[in-house]
């Protein structure tokens, strides 16, 4: 099988401590906390020395950057359990130094679209979360694992484990959405802003002068919208879909 890797990646450090060439397809996601607010390079100098033994596919630092420190391709050791680092790309998350190990919203937001792409380039259809150890390997029933349960550990924290739930959701409801991609939208706004990314942190480039019918080629969740962005086919930018009508696909 051909692995792949996220283009959501901005900082790559390779760790040595990995099995090449995964002995098993991708049909998992196991999300960690690093339990400290770091960044994607202070977590890379982590994985660096051969005395940690311990790496894993990605991370996430607490400003929402994704680090990438062994391949897909490649087993992280990350999880206590080869069998599930095999199967399961492993996410390590900036979070709090005690319990319950909050995350930050920016990390949080890079960890839904960080799955979303993992699943979408892995084949991986819908997210499913049970909290049952029970069915550990039953990707069927469940295909979403968590450190605690293969070794004496808290991770990923009680901030994540309880907000499983909500991931899987967000990120089946995301790519279900995508499916339906492109999209006509009727704007009903005659000052619509147009920004830079999803959100309103994102500078404004300019307005939907007029109210008129727009096609939406992907979408994202960001501050300042209740219903998400969506990215214009003719390149502008990204309009709030709050204030817009879908008219069919397209």
């Amino acid at each position: 099988m051909a692995y792949t890797n996220s283009p959501l990646v901005s900082y790559t450090k390779i760790s040595p401590n990995r099995t090449k060439n995964r002995n098993h397809a991708i049909d998992t996601i196991t999300i960690h906390c690093v339990v400290g607010q770091c960044s994607v390079e202070s977590l890379g100098n982590v994985f660096a020395p051969v005395s940690r033994q311990a790496s894993s596919n990605y991370g996430i630092g607490y400003d929402g950057r994704i680090g990438m420190y062994c391949e897909e391709k490649d087993r992280s050791w990350c999880s206590s359990n080869s069998a599930n680092d095999h199967r399961a790309v492993t996410i390590e998350v900036a979070s709090d130094t005690e319990p319950p190990y909050a995350v930050t919203d920016k990390a949080y937001r890079a960890l839904i679209d960080l799955c979303v792409d993992i699943c979408k380039r892995n084949g991986i259809k819908k997210l499913l979360w049970k909290a049952d150890k029970s069915l550990i390997g039953q990707v069927s029933k469940q295909n979403m694992t968590v450190h605690r349960w293969f070794a004496n550990k808290a991770c990923p924290g009680d901030y994540l484990y309880e907000r499983h739930g909500a991931i899987a959701e967000e990120v089946n409801r995301r790519l279900a959405e995508e499916k339906t991609l492109p999209y006509l939208v009727r704007i009903s706004d005659p000052d619509m802003k147009i920004r830079r990314g999803p959100g309103i942190s994102f500078a404004e480039i300019g307005q939907c002068t007029g109210i008129g019918v727009f096609t939406i080629v992907e979408e994202k969740s960001g501050s300042g919208s209740k219903s998400g962005w969506g990215k214009l086919k003719s390149g502008l930018g990204w309009i709030s879909l709050d204030c817009c009508t879908k008219i069919n696909d397209k």
